[in-house]
């Protein structure tokens, strides 16, 4: 029953968690669209009290009018428009997501027994959580020094988005040797992901606090607080596709299992960071289409580095094993998880569905088995002993 409410909540917190993140991403990248989209107004009365650009949209069968103001309008509503709680609620509920995924059992999902770091392999789990918690904390801190260091007047931009693309190919590195594949995909995307929220919190919502406060008072507000918003913002907005990807990735095991792991990784950050300048250039009137065409060749690139090798598939013990041998390896170091009734006290169902109850369960799912057991993802945290030669049986297994 425990494992069933920790599944149920899970379930929750996900929902919870998709819905937030849809709704924030969502209204992020509209807002990009609408300030990349503006307009110098046509009305001499609209340029006269302030508005900056404007842009007219038609939507759901009415039209709409947007206006952007360069500084402050004459008077602003009572009932003014806040951007700030998905932000919130998308990060607190990815990280509930991750205590309850990852550190309840870190010595299963968190700790990297293959680390080429010994210190990194042999964590205990109360040190793999504070890892985890220093990682997701270091990583704003790094992230904010830079912008605050190279691009304080946001005069310096483009050499501070050299400086965070050099940063997250070190974050990518960094966390596939300290922490197991899945976990390290994820925490990287927590990296970007917190970064993202920190951003709304520490500097767009405050600096808009004073921008308003001033306003009201009468005061022109600090052009500053501007800028360094839509700074932020705009550094959210690349971030957003990767960290899809990044959190989608846990059900795709042939991407983080691989030894080159952070190279496949970083080449999706990439990616999905070019694809995402294409369509904030186009909604500027820009059509670069470099930018996605680069993207595109780097997921390929990305599809050749993690394709598993042939040579390693068919490498075995000499001769075909039969079905007594597979039957009773999958027996010894699977189907403690992967049965219909899990005997794991962690699982109140198969994992991913996957359940190796029968031989004709085990022959359905015959090219995930070698794939997870040859990239050595399976068993989790090698918690059976599965040893190198019983990977072999896996991998000359033919049918």
């Amino acid at each position: 029953m425990q494992a069933y409410i920790i599944e149920f909540v899970n379930l929750l917190l996900r929902w919870l968690h998709v819905i937030a993140a849809i709704a924030w991403i969502g209204e992020s990248i509209y807002f990009v669209m609408l300030d990349n989209g503006l307009r110098t107004p046509k009305a001499a009365e609209d340029r006269e009290k302030g508005v900056f650009g404007e842009m007219w949209a038609v939507h759901g069968g009415g039209f709409y009018h947007n206006q952007k103001y360069a500084t402050a309008p004459s008077k602003l509503p009572n009932d003014l428009h806040w951007s700030f709680w998905k932000a919130y609620t998308t990060w607190l509920s990815g990280f509930a997501l991750f205590v309850i995924l990852y550190m309840v059992n870190p010595g299963f999902y968190l700790v990297n027994p293959d680390s080429n770091w010994a210190w990194a392999a042999n964590l205990t789990g109360w040190q793999a959580n504070l890892l985890a918690l220093g990682f997701l904390l270091g990583g704003w801190v790094v992230y904010n020094e830079l912008c605050k260091r190279i691009s304080p007047n946001m005069e310096r931009d483009g050499l501070l988005s050299i400086a965070v693309a050099v940063m997250m190919v070190v974050v990518a590195y960094l966390s596939t040797q300290m922490f197991t594949g899945r976990a390290a995909f994820l925490l990287t995307g927590a990296v970007m992901a917190t970064a993202m929220s920190a951003n709304v919190f520490f500097w767009i919502i405050p600096g808009q606090r004073r921008m308003v406060k001033a306003m009201k008072a009468g005061e022109t507000p600090n052009p500053l607080d501007g800028k360094r918003g839509k700074q932020r913002s705009v550094h959210n907005t690349y971030f957003t596709l990767p960290v899809v990807l990044l959190m989608v990735s846990n059900h795709y095991s042939f991407i983080y299992a691989h030894e080159l792991s952070w190279v496949v990784m970083v080449l999706f950050i990439f990616a999905g960071a070019l694809i995402r300048q294409f369509f904030v250039l186009m909604h500027a009137g820009k059509i670069q289409p470099a930018y996605p065409a680069v993207g595109v060749g780097l997921i390929l690139l990305a599809f050749w580095v993690a394709a598993p090798s042939p040579r390693a598939a068919v490498e075995g013990t000499g001769g075909a094993p039969t079905q007594a041998q597979i039957s009773g390896l999958i027996e010894q170091h699977c189907t403690q998880c992967h049965a219909r009734n899990p005997e794991h006290a962690g699982f109140s169902a198969p994992p991913a569905g996957y359940a190796f109850d029968s031989w004709d369960d085990i022959l359905g799912h015959k090219a995930q088995i070698q794939q997870v057991v040859g990239s050595r993802y399976m068993p989790l945290g090698n918690i059976t002993n599965m040893s190198d030669e019983e990977r072999d049986i896996i991998a000359a297994w033919e049918e």
